[in-house]
């Protein structure tokens, strides 16, 4: 699905549609793309009954197209978005997850060859152990990205492939809610990734990612072999590099045998020796050659392969050795502001909120609302208003505090 079927002539049209007449005639262009759509959704299968059924009626949501430019994997610096994914409540609340689901969780790795603990972490990292599914109706994110901003025909092979999860999966609209992006259920698959891999493992004959916790870990173990995963390696290991290595060759992809980086000094930071043989490694500084180094195997790729952001690979292999009892990263990241994990920020939110501040809930999300309290509170504390919710702003918060409690 996706481009294929969309002639020339339309996605130009389309496209030029986008530039000219968005924001101000947004809902016209809209219902004008969507018309421009049917035929494309024919041709994938979908029928007309079903889309003219779940088109009515929809409008543009507009906020999805910031989103999309907005990514937290790109644009969150590297300590920050592990500190809030990988920290110590999410390993406890992930290991409490693995001892009520152990039986799945076990059958699911027999089958398919993916240990507990990775597919535990995924889960994690999605959808916070099915807590946060996410809110938005994919129908209407799926449709607005179809018509506007980039990407236009990949978000319209997702869109179909929705309507085709409606019509052949008789899965309701109202249960397919999820990110901006249209990835939903317990460990957040995209439409296409759902008609493609999920797997009924409670034997109730439906493929449900939302409320069947079987059915989504054993659905992202098959994803996970069917991208390469190889039972037989860890995804990579933390590692110690000697003094003035060259690290000019650096990266996921350039792969070299385990034995060429052990010969030049590598060492794990656990103390532990690197595996033998050729088996193939590259080398991951996510921050330049002061922060922390990985090496790296096929596994950590198949991981990447599930949302394409080595900052998002990492958070998911971190928080498998994690939950197998592993420590925190050893080398510190290479900053003098370190992030804050979730307990933190909502200690942030709530210190914010006593100063007089309106930042809605403190759940430990740190959103617009929080960003410009804290830009504010920064000015008054003689801080950089920048809004970023790290140490420095969290101490400096503390101290204010402090000094306004009696005695």
């Amino acid at each position: 699905m996706t481009s294929r079927f969309v002639s020339v002539l339309a996605s130009a049209a389309l496209s030029a549609l986008a530039a000219t007449a968005f924001p101000v005639h947004a809902a016209d262009a809209f219902s004008t793309c969507l018309a421009q759509l049917r035929g494309p959704a024919l041709k994938a299968g979908v029928t007309g009954a079903t889309f003219d059924t779940h088109t009515a009626g929809l409008t543009p949501d507009m906020a999805v197209i910031d989103l999309l430019d907005a990514q937290p994997e790109f644009k969150t610096p590297i300590w920050d978005y592990m500190a809030g994914l990988v920290d110590d409540e999410r390993v406890t609340d992930g290991q409490a997850g693995m001892a009520r689901w152990q039986a799945e969780l076990d059958r699911a790795a027999a089958r398919y060859g993916v240990d507990p603990a990775t597919i535990a972490a995924v889960w994690g990292v999605e959808s916070n152990f099915g807590r946060t599914l996410g809110g938005r109706p994919l129908l209407t994110s799926l449709s607005t990205l179809s018509c506007f901003g980039r990407r236009q025909a990949y978000f319209r092979g997702e869109f179909f492939a929705t309507l085709k999860i409606i019509q052949d999966e008789h899965i309701a609209p109202q249960k397919l809610v999820g990110s901006w992006a249209g990835a939903f259920g317990q460990t957040q698959f995209m439409p296409s990734t759902y008609l493609r891999l999920a797997v009924d493992f409670d034997g109730d004959g439906r493929r449900d990612l939302v409320d069947s916790v079987p059915d989504a870990l054993a659905s992202t173990a098959n994803f996970l072999k069917r991208a390469g995963w190889n039972s037989s390696l860890d995804w990579g290991y933390e590692v110690r590099l000697p003094a003035g290595m060259d690290t000019a060759g650096a990266g996921r992809k350039n792969k070299r045998a385990m034995s060429s980086w052990a010969k030049q000094g590598v060492t794990r930071v656990d103390g532990q020796p690197l595996p033998g043989g050729d088996t193939p490694a590259g080398l991951l500084l996510p921050a330049g050659r002061n922060g922390p180094a990985f090496l790296v195997t096929r596994n950590f790729d198949a991981l990447y392969s599930y949302n394409a952001a080595e900052s998002y690979a990492l958070a998911i292999a971190h928080l498998s050795d994690r939950l197998r009892g592993g420590g925190p990263l050893v080398q510190a990241w290479p900053t003098d502001d370190p992030g804050l994990s979730r307990a933190e920020r909502r200690e942030l939110q709530r210190l914010l909120i006593a100063k007089g501040y309106d930042v809605g809930e403190p759940d430990g999300m740190v959103g617009t609302r929080t960003r410009q309290a804290l830009q504010a509170a920064q000015r008054e504390l003689g801080l950089p208003p920048d809004g970023r919710a790290g140490q420095k702003a969290l101490k400096a918060l503390r101290a204010s505090a402090a000094a306004k409690t009696p005695g």
